[in-house]
């Protein structure tokens, strides 16, 4: 994977430097409207395909974007919190045009994937996602924690360790008491999470 800055304008530098920037994205989330919950499949949802049927979105946002410039056919990214590109499948060409797409509908954090439709023309999906820093966790790429009435086992690479790692069972415990929790190393001390009760 590849990690890309991306370009500043001129006036993003000026705003942040006199600490308005950070205020104006406050004020766009704090503003921005709340997504609706996901709908649960229904028996309905195991026939899509058959004429009439499909199923339910589960992206976000669905953009497109002109940008004749980036190489290949499809790429993957992750837009993280702070503004860096987290290139996870594609060339090594800026993919500002198509950050900048989603983001007139969707703020990082997010995964997109983008698809190229023409010579110019690219169409992009892209879904939230919840990334927390963990500046202890243990090296590896992918940290579980379950509690159940069993008691709270926490595992590394599929392997179960002894401890605990407090940024994620308090984001369990949000879920109700019996939880699973389960984290995605994405750059260094950045790691993608999904929680949800038992």
């Amino acid at each position: 994977m590849r990690l890309f800055r991306r370009q500043e304008t001129l006036n993003e530098r000026l705003m942040r430097e006199a600490g308005l920037l950070q205020e104006q994205q406050e004020a766009q989330t704090a503003t921005a409207p709340v997504a609706a919950p996901p709908t649960a499949p229904t028996p309905q949802d195991s026939l899509a395909g058959i004429h009439g049927r499909h199923r339910p979105r589960q992206a976000d946002a669905f953009v497109t974007a002109d940008a004749p410039e980036i190489e290949g056919d499809m790429v993957q990214f992750v837009a993280l919190p702070d503004g860096p590109l987290l290139v996870e499948n594609g060339g090594d060409s800026s993919l500002d045009p198509l950050a900048t797409a989603v983001e007139s509908e969707l703020r990082p954090p997010y995964r997109a994937r983008a698809v190229r439709q023409s010579e110019s023309l690219w169409a992009i999906e892209a879904t939230r996602l919840e990334v927390v820093s963990l500046p202890d966790a243990p090296g590896g790429g992918v940290i579980d924690v379950t509690r159940t009435d069993e008691g709270t086992t926490t595992s590394v690479d599929g392997q179960r360790i002894f401890g605990t790692i407090p940024a994620l069972q308090e984001l369990g415990e949000q879920q109700g008491r019996d939880f699973a929790v389960h984290a995605e190393r994405l750059d260094g001390d950045l790691w993608e999470v999904r929680a949800a009760p038992l």
